[in-house]
């Protein structure tokens, strides 16, 4: 402080006055804050101090106010312990490859998951999505569980979604795990006659198919447990992706 003041030939007293009524200011403000923040949290309560961030510009821009730094969200969310918990992350061997392409349609991805309901039922869910834009191009679900027929509707209708042909005119890699609905004879075949390049990761690498993970794990955490698990028709009632 006692540079600035000399740098700028005023009063060091002055800017020490100014700094604590900007303070006050800012703190007074920041109850405001903490109420618009806990209730995007009591609907979305995974949501980081980025995503309330955007909720509450956006908010503000169709108001016509002055928009909130993310800085100062996330200072007021972390007094208020309002963030979310850091994972742990433990050690793991290096991935030095990039799954993201920098233009669409170069790789798609995809994986299946389940979701249990509170009665026992499981819904099963395979989707593929685009390694450069992220979007989602289709989904299947089953109660009964992903079979190889289910991936091969799921690689045509992505086909269909992209091209608006049931057939590619360029190759495109499908990255897949290992499981025996991606690996079966007629789904590697049906696959290869689309157009599309079959590629499948390392045995126990998730990492390697790092887009797609990530998107399970964005999906369980923001859109099913938050909403209505009770039962299997409860789920699917809902826009799955």
């Amino acid at each position: 402080m006692r540079a600035i003041s000399k740098a700028l030939q005023v009063s060091r007293p002055g800017l020490v006055k100014k700094k604590r009524q900007r303070s006050k200011s800012y703190k007074k403000n920041d109850q405001e804050l903490v109420d618009k923040i806990k209730t995007i949290l009591s609907d979305r309560p995974t949501y980081g101090y980025r995503r309330v961030t955007a909720m509450i510009n956006h908010s503000l821009k169709s108001k016509g106010d002055p928009l909130v730094n993310h800085k100062r969200i996330y200072r007021v969310m972390k007094q208020n312990k309002l963030l979310l918990k850091k994972p742990k992350i433990k050690e793991k061997r290096a991935h030095t490859g990039k799954v993201a392409t920098i233009t669409s349609n170069i790789r798609w991805c995809s994986d299946s998951f389940s979701v249990g309901c509170l009665n026992g039922e499981r819904v099963h869910i395979a989707f593929s999505i685009d390694a450069c834009d992220r979007e989602v191009l289709r989904y299947v679900a089953s109660t009964i569980g992903i079979d190889g027929e289910a991936i091969r509707d799921l690689m045509l209708e992505s086909v269909e979604h992209r091209t608006g042909k049931n057939r590619l005119t360029t190759p495109i890699q499908w990255l897949s795990d290992n499981g025996s609905c991606y690996t079966a004879k007629e789904t590697v075949r049906f696959g290869r006659d689309l157009g599309l390049e079959i590629c499948t990761t390392p045995a126990y690498s998730p990492e390697s198919n790092g887009i797609s993970e990530a998107f399970v794990k964005t999906f369980k955490r923001d859109y099913v447990w938050p909403n209505d698990i009770s039962n299997a028709n409860a789920r699917k009632t809902r826009r799955m992706v």
